[in-house]
């Protein structure tokens, strides 16, 4: 080993130690991977491609610190391919013909794949993806692009229809205690239960977010030891000072009463009460995400078709959070909690879904009418000359009647209108359209 080698891996050993608590624990294999058991557990589908060396480039879907990074290592390390890393918020067309250009040159000297891995691939611009498109195509590289944002809106649909999109899912409870404890014992700390309660809760999620705020603790209570050689312990005080006090300071019992008294208030359309445990949460340090996402689901479940504007409304409200952040998106989350509150309320939309969702789940499945079917699949000339679509828009009134349902399923009601707000005017719409429909089902 040459001077150079041996100052290089003592460079390396020094910044392996330096390194956020996060790096440091950064998996290296499927199976040291917490969460996204749906993807990489036993079955899963991208455990099943990686172990059969069939990985092909893909999206990442889902939120910060749910592992999207991690897991493009780990597949790169399990196939062998070089792992390429690049920025979309920091790399141009030249950086990426460049990573492209490597990856000619690395198959052509070495024989070795490229896994190319973008970040934040929706801060691409089309020219950017574009360029990326012959080498997907051919297979000169292997793309992972991971993206916090509906890839459906801010990936160029080229891209979208060579890649599987992978949905991520936010780590549970369960997932993040594993991953403080393997923090703690890379730490050589101990904590308190309920330390570990406000930490896990205050994570939301997001594995990096806990990990940063634990190591933040741990070094808190070294800090404060009067003997440097007793035992490094956590307590909940470490972990609200880790966070500048922005922990649920009554408690993981408290954050789910008050998120659900914040939800029945609304519900229950008294916008004053919703206010207030609104600003209870925040004031706490409650992810204001989690509050935006909880309103986008109360506004389909709560309000629903009676008033249609309200999941616009939490959309945009949910929006703000990330584009505006706080404490200004404060504003934009309580106009959201005003709306929903006085907005008329039905919860028409989940009872219908359900309906749906019971039928399909008990195995009423049914074959496509033939009229309904592709009319370019097999078979097509034939079953269309025995029963024929008929065209809506070619009717006067824009509508005809005509089976869109399996047989089985003729008579079986899942939608209702209430009386409330913009319902009443699609019962009448129904009522007009249908007549007498047949009891739910």
């Amino acid at each position: 080993m040459t001077p150079g080698d041996l100052f290089g891996a003592a460079a390396d050993k020094a910044l392996s130690e330096r390194s956020p608590l996060a790096a440091r624990l950064r998996p290296r294999s499927l199976d040291e991977v917490v969460g996204q058991a749906h993807l990489v557990g036993p079955g899963g589908p991208l455990r099943a491609l990686a172990e059969s060396d069939r990985i092909g480039s893909a999206i990442f879907w889902g939120p910060p610190g749910t592992g999207k990074t991690t897991l493009a290592r780990v597949l790169a390390e399990s196939s062998a391919k070089a792992f390429v890393p690049l920025s979309a918020t920091a790399s141009g067309v030249k950086d990426v013909r460049a990573a492209l250009d490597d990856a000619h040159r690395r198959l052509g000297e070495h024989g070795q794949g490229t896994l190319l891995f973008i970040d934040e691939v929706h801060r691409f611009n089309k020219a950017q993806q574009d360029v990326l498109l012959p080498a997907v195509e051919d297979g000169l590289v292997v793309l992972i692009g991971a993206t916090t944002e509906n890839p459906y809106f801010e990936v160029n649909a080229p891209l979208m229809s060579r890649s599987t999109l992978w949905r991520l899912e936010p780590l549970t409870e369960a997932d993040l205690r594993v991953i403080a404890g393997r923090g703690l014992e890379a730490e050589g700390a101990s904590a308190d239960d309920d330390a570990l309660d406000a930490l896990v809760a205050s994570a939301a999620g997001d594995a990096r977010s806990a990990l940063n705020t634990l190591e933040v603790a741990v070094s808190l209570a070294r800090a404060g030891r009067p003997d440097p050689h007793a035992p490094v312990h956590v307590t909940l005080d470490h972990v609200a000072a880790a966070r500048d006090r922005r922990i649920f300071h009554q408690g993981v019992s408290e954050h789910y009463d008050q998120i659900s008294a914040l939800i029945k208030s609304v519900r229950g359309s008294d916008p004053d009460a919703g206010l207030y445990w609104l600003a209870r949460m925040l004031e706490a340090g409650e992810d204001p995400r989690f509050l935006a996402r909880r309103l986008v689901i109360l506004a389909s479940e709560d309000v629903g078709l009676a008033d249609p504007l309200a999941l616009v409304v939490a959309d945009a409200a949910s929006r703000a959070v990330e584009v505006v952040g706080m404490p200004e998106a404060a504003l934009n989350l309580a106009e959201c909690v005003i709306y929903l509150s006085t907005a008329p309320k039905s919860n028409r939309v989940m009872v219908a879904l359900g309906r749906a969702m019971d039928d399909v789940r008990s195995g009423i499945r049914g074959e496509v009418p033939n009229h309904l079917r592709d009319g370019n699949s097999p078979n097509a000339a034939r079953r269309l000359r025995e029963d024929t679509y008929r065209y809506p828009h070619d009717d006067p009134a824009g509508w005809v009647d005509q089976q869109y349902r399996p047989a089985e399923l003729e008579g079986h009601v899942y939608y209702e209108p209430s009386d409330h707000g913009a319902e009443a005017e699609l019962a009448e719409r129904l009522e007009r359209r249908f007549g007498g429909r047949a009891s739910p089902h």
